[in-house]
């Protein structure tokens, strides 16, 4: 019996040691000589301190600052470990709210969100992606329109002219990927830290 068994036991560990180990491996070790930035995870750094990456959001509240999509994420409730409080970006939790449409905690959240942002932008129609999470609950970027949505906002913060922010929105927009894949999009970190460093 161990004849007809052994056969198969030694190509299992070998395919676990090739696929398992040596593949993984290798494809790292690939990737860091190919893309050492993305194979850290693309992260930014600044006065040689990293602060965030290119692939996660962060959360601006300040009205000096672009604010990025809301995050659905969670965190164990410190008080209650049985219960969740909001953690937004939290990368440990990456995830989606699941409310469907019809739900009324998320049809007044969405609701509220708008009322607010009307309040702060009244002649422009609120872009659905500062009212709308991300199925990671992590989108680092938004719309171009999201951007520029908030442009009155931040000019009358920072006291500069509507003007030169929008062409910073415009500089910092990426396009679709090869013109066809995606959507048009800025990466909130980046403006904001573009916008810290405009004089």
């Amino acid at each position: 019996m161990l004849k007809e068994i052994r056969p198969a036991i030694v190509l299992l560990l070998a395919l676990t040691l090739l696929t398992g180990l040596a593949y993984p491996l290798a494809m790292t070790a690939l990737a860091g000589v190919i893309f050492p930035k993305q194979a850290q995870g693309s992260l930014i750094e600044k006065d040689g301190q990293v602060i965030g990456s290119a692939l996660i959001g962060q959360q601006f509240t300040e009205d000096k600052y672009f604010h990025g999509r809301p995050s659905a994420t969670t965190a164990a409730d410190p008080e209650d470990s049985s219960k969740t409080v909001s953690a937004p970006y939290n990368a440990v939790n990456s995830a989606g709210s699941n409310l469907g449409p019809t739900n009324k905690v998320l049809i007044d959240r969405v609701t509220a969100d708008v009322d607010r942002l009307k309040a702060e932008n009244p002649s422009a129609p609120v872009p659905v992606d500062l009212v709308t999470t991300s199925a990671s609950g992590l989108d680092p970027d938004i719309s171009p329109e999201a951007a520029l949505f908030q442009v009155p906002r931040v000019a009358k913060a920072r006291g500069l002219s509507e003007q030169r922010l929008q062409q910073l929105v415009r500089d910092h927009s990426q396009g679709r990927l090869a013109g066809l894949l995606g959507e048009p999009r800025v990466n909130v970190l980046a403006l904001n830290l573009a916008l810290d460093a405009a004089k």
